[in-house]
């Protein structure tokens, strides 16, 4: 599974030229949008929730955890109105990570409006993984398809663009075979999630996700 995926060949893009670029091709007809998220820490500068969660304030950072809500509402009713499915996959890894344990907490939000979201426990794609991760990839239709890349400090920095319509194929073969594999992600949550303590927050080594 993603066995050719370290050999595509792809176009280096900076962050700018990425978002206008998957806003470009988002917008011409394809037929769905993947996301397989892989990375157990980032950064959302800006974000006024995780700015209280990498403060320490777990309980703020909860309280604006919907803060997003209506630009969430916003994306998926374009998507609808466009006929473009969305599907994420999380892989989450055990112990769980403060972001990630934030995070979900977050995408619990897009779940409630409808966004369809599954987790996968990075314990059960072990012999997958073997020589490498799974790829961080956002897939549109069999288009093109994105991997978000970082800098040396681990903050997003754009992405790869692979334009090889079977190894887009391929990955996405992946990722439905990934996805088939998935957790419900209210079942996920409830058992997993919402029991764990406030998490210890420590900024260092973060990096920052893309396409949140």
């Amino acid at each position: 599974m993603f066995d050719s995926f370290p050999a595509g060949v792809s176009q280096r893009m900076d962050r700018p030229t990425y978002h206008a670029d998957l806003g470009r091709v988002y917008t011409s007809g394809i037929d769905f949008l993947n996301k397989l998220e892989r990375g157990q820490h980032f950064e959302e500068r800006g974000f006024a929730s995780w700015e209280a969660f990498a403060a320490g304030d777990w309980d703020r950072a909860l309280a604006l955890a919907d803060e997003g809500r209506d630009d969430y509402a916003k994306e998926l009713r374009r998507a609808k109105r466009l006929g473009i499915p969305h599907r994420r996959l999380r892989v989450v890894e055990f112990p769980v990570t403060p972001y990630v344990q934030w995070e979900l907490f977050v995408l619990r939000v897009r779940v409630e409006l409808g966004d369809d979201i599954r987790i996968i426990d990075a314990r059960n794609i072990s012999s997958i993984e073997r020589s490498r991760p799974v790829p961080e990839v956002v897939i549109l239709g069999d288009v093109v398809m994105y991997e978000v890349v970082y800098d040396a400090d681990g903050n997003a920095d754009g992405a790869k663009r692979y334009s090889d319509r079977s190894l887009i194929r391929e990955t996405n073969r992946g990722f439905n075979a990934l996805y088939a594999r998935g957790e419900d992600f209210d079942a996920f949550f409830e058992r997993e999630i919402e029991p764990l303590p406030p998490p210890s927050v420590a900024r260092s080594g973060a990096g920052s996700s893309d396409f949140r």
